[in-house]
C-alpha cells in the first residue's frame, strides 16, 4: 500500500535535516581550513571562502614532529590492523566451521572483551610495558591496538564464514584441495565485504586512539599524530585556522578508505551483523 505524500516527505526531510546535521561539521574543518584569518574571526560567518589560502596547512605540516608522527600513527594502525586480520581469520574458521569443548564460552568471552572499556586497563598494561622495559617504543602499541580490534573483527568475521555454504569447501577438497587451498581459494574471496568492514573499523579505532599512547610513550619520536593534534591547540593558541587544517589533515586519511571501502564496508557490517 502507498503511502500519502506527507507520509514520504517526512521521513525524506528527517533523514536531510540528520545527515546536514552530520556533515556540516565536516564541512566547516575544512571550509575553516581554508579560509584566511579576517573572515575566521569575522563576526559575520562566512559560510563559502572565496579567498582561499593554504597557508594554516603550511603550519600545520611545519609544525614539530608532524612528519614523524604521521609515519608512527600509519605504521602501528596498518600493522594492527593486518595482524588482527591474520589472526582473526583463523579463529572465525574455527569458530564457524569446528566444533569443540568451551566453544560458546570462547565466543561469550570475546564479546564481553569487546564491551570491556580499555581505559580500565591502562595502568596495568602500563607496568606491564615498563617491567618489560619496552616504554617509548611502537611495538607494544602496535600490540595493543591489534588486541583492541581483534575482538570484533573476529566475531564479524565468524559470521561471514558460516554464510559461505559448508559444500563448496567440501566441493573443492574432492577435487583436490587441501584444507588450506580451500580455504584461500574458495572462502577468502567470499569474505571480501567482511574484511573491507573489519578493516575500515580497525584503522579507524587505532587511528583515532589517544590514552594509551600518552601513558606509554613520552618521547614525541614515538608518538602518533592523534596526540600531536591535541597538544597542537597548546601550541598554537588561538590559530583556528591551523587548528582546522590540523584536523583535517587528521582526517583525510579516514575519508580517503572511507569513499574506498564504503560501499562494501556497509554491506558487510550488516551482513556479518545477523548471519553465523
Amino acid at each position: 500500500m502507498k503511502r500519502s505524500l506527507p507520509g514520504r516527505i517526512w521521513p525524506n526531510a528527517t533523514a536531510v535535516l540528520l545527515v546536514i546535521g552530520l556533515v556540516f561539521p565536516v564541512y566547516w574543518m575544512f571550509a575553516t581550513a581554508f579560509k584566511k584569518t579576517p573572515d575566521i574571526v569575522s563576526e559575520t560567518p562566512v559560510w563559502f571562502p572565496t579567498d582561499i589560502t593554504f597557508e594554516h596547512f603550511k603550519t600545520a605540516i611545519d609544525a614539530e614532529n608532524f612528519g614523524t608522527m604521521v609515519r608512527n600513527s600509519l605504521t602501528v594502525t596498518i600493522l594492527a590492523v593486518v595482524f588482527s586480520l591474520i589472526l582473526a581469520l583463523a579463529g572465525s574458521f574455527a569458530l564457524a566451521r569446528m566444533r569443540f569443548k568451551g566453544r560458546r564460552g570462547f565466543v561469550i568471552g570475546f564479546m564481553v572483551a569487546q564491551m570491556a572499556p580499555w581505559e580500565v586497563m591502562v595502568i596495568a598494561i602500563y607496568f606491564i610495558v615498563r617491567d618489560a622495559d619496552m616504554l617509548n617504543s611502537l611495538i607494544p602499541l602496535t600490540a595493543f591496538y591489534m588486541v583492541m580490534v581483534l575482538p570484533f573483527t573476529l566475531l564479524t568475521l565468524r559470521g561471514f564464514v558460516a554464510a559461505v555454504p559448508k559444500e563448496l569447501e567440501e566441493s573443492a577438497m574432492v577435487d583436490g584441495c587441501t584444507r588450506r587451498q580451500a580455504f584461500v581459494k574458495v572462502i577468502l574471496p567470499l569474505l571480501a565485504p567482511g574484511l573491507m568492514s573489519t578493516s575500515l573499523f580497525g584503522f579507524i579505532t587505532a587511528w583515532n586512539e589517544v590514552p594509551m599512547v600518552l601513558v606509554l610513550n613520552k618521547q614525541a619520536e614515538f608518538q602518533t599524530l592523534p596526540l600531536w593534534l591535541t597538544q597542537f591547540q597548546t601550541q598554537f593558541g588561538d590559530d583556528w585556522g591551523a587548528t582546522m587544517a590540523a584536523s583535517s589533515l587528521f582526517a583525510i586519511p579516514i575519508l580517503i578508505l572511507f569513499v574506498f571501502l564504503q560501499r562494501k564496508a556497509v554491506s558487510g557490517l550488516t551482513d556479518g551483523a545477523v548471519k553465523g
